[in-house]
């Protein structure tokens, strides 16, 4: 009966463990380049898409949740090399939310050619949604890779699932406590034990 109650105990305590950290499993550095999702097809070929604000967070990269309002640093990793031939541009708009003709180009990057393979722009970026969009001259319209970027904003769906586990892991390990006080075999034990 020992050996159920720390097999119960060690597996409790690993649900719990990663339930408080889905980071863990799901880090961005360690991903494959097709499950990544700063990686997009630009037609027939790969891009990458970063985000920098080195005045908060020196090494830190975002790709869709940009933390703070700021100057940020957009950058284009040109993964194919027949992409970084042929003239490649960037456009920054700001959407209002409402219709896209009154969206705000914040940042339009001319296409050029890029040897280097690297597309860099800085831009000012206040509070709210945005939109990148990656383009050669040579590009269908449709095959355009796009980023949604969120400019310091509360994504609530993340929120609530990073409580969600750690709240479930707790409840189960309750019912598990409960469910082990109640036992037939506590309570055997404790009438069994000496000097109680």
């Amino acid at each position: 009966m020992t050996k159920y109650i720390i097999g119960t105990s060690a597996t409790m305590l690993l649900l719990v463990a990663a339930l408080s950290h889905p980071g863990l499993t799901a880090a961005h550095g360690g991903s494959d380049m097709e499950q990544d999702p700063c990686m997009r097809l630009a037609g027939e070929n790969m891009v990458h898409f970063s985000a920098y604000q080195p005045q908060y967070e020196l090494k830190a990269q975002y790709c869709t949740e940009i933390p703070q309002e700021g100057d940020t640093f957009l950058v284009v990793d040109l993964v194919d090399p027949a992409l970084r031939n042929e003239p490649v541009g960037m456009r920054v708009i700001r959407s209002n939310g409402k219709s896209e003709t009154e969206d705000e180009i914040v940042a339009d990057v001319r296409p050029i050619s890029h040897p280097d393979g690297v597309l860099r722009s800085k831009v000012t970026l206040d509070e709210g949604l945005y939109t990148v969009i990656i383009a050669s001259e040579k590009q269908n319209l449709l095959k355009r890779p796009q980023y949604l970027l969120r400019v310091h904003m509360v994504d609530y769906e993340k929120l609530v699932l990073s409580i969600a586990g750690p709240l479930i892991g707790v409840l189960l390990a309750g019912w598990l406590l409960y469910k082990l006080i109640r036992s037939k075999w506590l309570r055997s034990w404790r009438t069994a034990a000496p000097g109680s």
